[in-house]
């Protein structure tokens, strides 16, 4: 390998060392896909200019395809304005100002594609006078030169406005840190293309680095989210908050949900006869047993109170078919307590669990102040749940009409059957409940 390429191929493995890293930590996010493409058209266009495209002009001339060693180059800038395009799509729309920074970043691909299609049409003339410029000086205001760097220097300048306008939205500390990284470093990364080849790897690499340590703290505050997060969440909605964003993912919206509420019969003269540690205990299975339940149920578990724990199926997730997974998940959390109340009851104090489910529109939404935050849903379906849960003796779930509606005509809908008219306190009229099956 010649000296003077050294430099140029280590950038490179760099780029796409930090492209493979980036797609094999998170590669069904969007913007992980769209990061990675930017950092591996980078490693590729300076790969191939030191090992292809210098030493195949400086013997043979340029070929009349020699455009093609330019697009790596555009596409570097295409995919780099694609990824901050899907990270603002995570973020919270405050103002019209949305629009005109999506805009500013398509304008900017637009000039990018522009650098490329003159480079395909002129490979000559990007030779002669756009790299030749980058090693004399005076060639810095030549009007073919400007041809090419103008698009590329107003494309650049585009894109750092428009990060700069993502500020306005407020975005979290972390994707803070990661913009202002990118932004950093983006000058110094796309400087590689005009400065002499002696210096070109010293600045990209400069710029790599300063966006590397930008994203993997933010990887780094993700992880511990997602590892607290995923203790009360589904995995489904870990996974949409990776993708959209913890406050697009929580926004506030009406749907028609299933909502699965539990409480364990008997805690109140349990936890007065029995030892505060061996209390804990029990919470502590029950609780792991119910969001265990959930998490497989695609059950979102929005309060944990005593003994009580309600879930959502539906939100922040939608599924079609919630009332069929609100009926598994009951099922199993009936089976699941049932057998865990049987390992800590005795002959004078008797542990039992009741369930109770309930469909229905529900509003769901974030509310609070700036210290907390809290995932909540209010709706008559959600008060319905609890009550029937109340009424609901050790083994039996109790489901109300709206659910069996939407169940299909099939197993589940055939395991339910009519249980008793009840007075429910907040509801005028009685409802119908009925009963699963055992």
């Amino acid at each position: 390998m010649a000296p003077d390429t050294t430099a140029s191929v280590i950038v490179a493995l760099l780029a796409l060392g930090m492209a493979l890293a980036f797609i094999v930590a998170d590669r069904r996010s969007p913007t992980s896909q769209a990061l990675a493409l930017f950092l591996a058209s980078i490693g590729v266009a300076i790969g191939v200019g030191a090992l292809v495209a210098v030493p195949r002009i400086a013997e043979h001339g340029v070929p009349p395809w020699g455009g093609v060693f330019a697009l790596p180059e555009m596409f570097a800038f295409i995919f780099a304005y694609e990824w901050l395009l899907r990270v603002r799509r995570t973020l919270p729309t405050r103002d019209l100002r949305t629009r005109v920074g999506d805009n500013m970043l398509r304008a900017a691909q637009l000039l990018a594609a522009f650098y490329g299609v003159v480079s395909l049409l002129a490979p000559q003339s990007r030779v002669d006078h756009f790299i030749a410029g980058r090693l004399d000086v005076h060639h810095l205001l030549e009007p073919v030169f400007l041809m090419f760097g103008v698009p590329l220097v107003l494309s650049l300048a585009l894109g750092i406005a428009s990060g700069l306008l993502m500020f306005n939205r407020r975005p979290d500390r972390a994707e803070s840190t990661r913009m202002l990284a990118f932004l950093l470093g983006a000058p110094f990364m796309a400087s590689g293309i005009v400065l002499p080849p002696r210096l070109a790897p010293i600045t990209t690499a400069i710029g790599l680095l300063i966006f590397l340590v930008g994203a993997v703290q933010f990887h780094v505050t993700q992880g511990r989210r997602a590892q607290f997060m995923s203790r009360f969440l589904a995995p489904q909605v870990a996974a949409l908050v990776r993708e959209q964003g913890l406050r697009s993912a929580t926004q506030e919206k009406t749907l028609e949900l299933s909502v699965v509420c539990c409480d364990l019969r008997g805690f109140t003269a349990f936890s007065a006869a029995t030892s505060s540690r061996r209390v804990i205990q029990i919470l502590r299975e029950y609780y792991d047993m119910v969001g265990a339940a959930a998490a497989a149920c695609g059950g979102t578990i929005k309060d944990q109170a005593g003994d009580g724990v309600l879930t959502l199926v539906g939100a922040p997730i939608s599924f079609p078919d919630h009332a069929r997974r609100a009926l598994a998940l009951a099922r199993r959390i009936r089976e699941e307590g049932m057998a865990l109340t049987a390992r800590y009851s005795d002959s004078e104090l008797q542990l039992g669990v009741g369930v109770g489910v309930a469909s229905g529109y529900v509003t769901v939404g974030v509310i609070g102040g700036a210290s907390r935050l809290e995932y909540t849903a209010v709706g008559p379906t959600v008060n319905l749940a609890s009550r029937l849960c109340a009424e609901a003796a050790h083994g039996e779930v109790l489901v109300d009409a709206r659910t069996l509606e939407l169940l299909e005509a099939g197993a589940q809908r055939n395991e339910l059957r009519p249980g008793e008219s009840l007075r429910l306190k907040g509801f005028p009229q009685p409802v119908q409940s009925y009963l699963l099956a055992t």
